[in-house]
């Protein structure tokens, strides 16, 4: 089954997704840990009242990772969930 075409277009679309998704936070994250580190003075300019830059970066962090979520979710219905039904199928047979 490893061999498939079905198996291989699969693993493709996964990587095609997780790994650029992955990249991408990891690059954001480190952004904002050397930001943290390194340019006190920005991150802690104050945007509104006593919330700064570095708290606002802090909170973005979360709403990436809500986003990079649905963003997986919705991936993995349209493009990943119908070939691994078919691949299901096919190895239980389709009298189910």
């Amino acid at each position: 089954m490893q061999n498939s075409a079905e198996f291989r277009q699969l693993r493709k679309r996964l990587r095609g997704f997780v790994f650029p998704m992955t990249v991408a936070f990891l690059v954001w994250y480190l952004l904002y840990v050397l930001l943290s580190a390194y340019a006190h003075d920005f991150m802690s300019t104050k945007v509104v009242g006593n919330i700064n830059i570095g708290l606002i970066f802090g909170l973005l962090q979360f709403v990436s990772t809500f986003l990079i979520t649905s963003l997986y979710v919705r991936h993995a219905n349209r493009h990943l969930d119908p070939v691994a039904d078919k691949i299901r199928a096919d190895i239980e047979g389709d009298d189910k």
